[in-house]
């Protein structure tokens, strides 16, 4: 019989989690049917997927249907804390249903705790922890269903229930640590536009995304096009307004992907903007553009592409193929350029899974310079079905700013930046739970 985890009370057990390096603890009640053979239920959404670090979204390759799975570096944690690697534990994603499940979280592991997940013997009520390391692992364990702290945490203070989980803390809470590095930061007031270099020097900065740098410098944040959150599990999002009072018409890019498919990728930027693109608009010799607001099933005059959803059934929600993607169309349906559901499904509950945005002025007298707001908006929790029914309803619009200069020259100079890009106020349509903070007042 498996070596089960002994701790007494709750203060006990985070206490222990605490000991493993873990910042952040989850826990479900677990029903009868959360066992072995029938996997354990996290949700009907992708959401589950953004609470856990994974080792990637992919596809199922031997299913028909559009199953995603995501491999999980998981460790159960039994006796004296010893930790064992559960190596086929993975989260699996039935869009059809639609649920979220955990399967595989014995095999391949030398002690794990099996009777309590036993098909025929198991009790409904047990206590499943999850703990998240910064490394990415995951340290679960489970407690049989007559153990005291059931009751400690249903009266704790502090803990919240998310979906299908209890919410433990587990010392510093990042989330005020950012609140009270964003106060310091709106403190200071008015302060000179600048950037830092990639090894860390302060330079200064004089084109209209220096809010964003400026911002960034504050945090130590070197560009470096890192697909992790920016500060302790949050990604940051500046953007710029003309006014503190007025904050929801303010348009933010979410993401900059690169097309992994489609003419683009298959004849290059160059190509593509002169077959899609068109004539600089302001008279500049030699440049070709492509760019203009591109929404799901309207045409653009310009370009004459229609941005698609393939395979989404926007009425339902669901996603009908695993193959499928966004796509820019011609009439006749030649891909001119797609990016996959999974690969933006990886980036979006990578990056985006707890958002901080963040308003800021400019001004440009006697020379730039950059202050931020006190009203900010946290974003928590997504789910990627939330941003493709964003994008058919509108709300996301592809905004592209490509262009190719010196065009006749053997070697033209070419800029990428493949935007999705939402407005302010749309935000809380993204995440699970969007919140507006004073920082004054934290």
């Amino acid at each position: 019989m498996p070596n089960h985890l002994q701790v007494e009370t709750l203060e006990n057990l985070v206490q222990l989690y605490a000991s493993k390096g873990v910042t952040r603890l989850y826990m479900k009640v677990l029903a009868k049917n959360n066992n072995s053979k029938q996997q354990i239920y996290l949700g009907a959404s992708f959401a589950a997927l953004t609470m856990f670090p994974t080792l990637g979204i992919f596809s199922d390759p031997n299913d028909d249907n559009p199953i995603f799975k995501a491999r999980l570096d998981f460790y159960w944690m039994m006796a004296g804390g010893a930790l064992y690697q559960a190596p086929a534990t993975q989260i699996v994603f039935y869009p059809q249903y639609p649920e979220v499940r955990l399967s595989g979280f014995l095999e391949g592991c030398s002690n794990g705790p099996s009777d309590l997940l036993d098909q025929k013997t198991c009790q409904p009520g047990r206590l499943m922890f999850f703990g998240v390391h910064p490394d990415g692992r995951i340290i679960a364990s489970i407690l049989p269903h007559t153990h005291a702290i059931a009751n400690e945490v249903r009266h704790a203070h502090g803990i919240q229930k998310i979906r299908v989980f209890y919410e433990i803390p587990v010392g510093a809470d990042p989330k005020e640590e950012l609140l009270r590095k964003l106060k310091e930061i709106h403190l200071k007031g008015w302060m000179n536009s600048r950037k830092l270099d990639t090894d860390g020097n302060d330079l200064p900065c004089n084109d209209s995304h220096c809010g964003g740098y400026t911002f960034e410098s504050e945090f130590g944040i070197r560009p470096n096009g890192d697909a992790d959150p920016d500060f302790k599990g949050w990604e940051l999002k500046q953007y710029g307004v003309r006014k503190f009072t007025r904050l929801d018409s303010s348009v933010i890019t979410l993401m900059t992907p690169e097309p992994t498919s489609g003419y683009y990728k298959s004849n290059g930027v160059i190509d593509f903007v002169r077959r899609f693109g068109y004539k600089d608009r302001l008279g500049r010799e030699d440049r070709y553009n492509f760019g203009g607001i591109h929404k799901v099933g309207v045409k653009h005059h310009r370009t004459k592409l229609t941005l698609t959803l393939v395979d989404f059934d926007g009425a339902s929600g669901q996603i009908l193929s695993k193959s499928a993607g966004i796509s820019l169309l011609t009439d006749e349906g030649e891909e001119a350029a797609s990016w996959r559901y999974e690969d933006l499904m990886n980036h979006w509950n990578k990056k985006h899974a707890q958002a901080a945005f963040i308003p800021s002025m400019c001004a440009l007298e006697p020379s730039r310079k950059y202050c931020y707001g006190n009203i900010v908006k946290l974003g928590e929790g997504v789910d990627f079905l939330l941003f493709l029914e964003a994008m058919f309803n509108g709300r996301i619009y592809y905004d592209p700013g490509i262009k190719v200069e010196n065009a006749s020259a053997a070697r033209p100079t070419t800029k990428r930046r493949s935007q999705f890009r939402v407005k302010s106020g749309n935000l809380a349509e993204l995440y699970l739970k969007m919140s507006t903070v004073d920082i004054l007042k934290v």
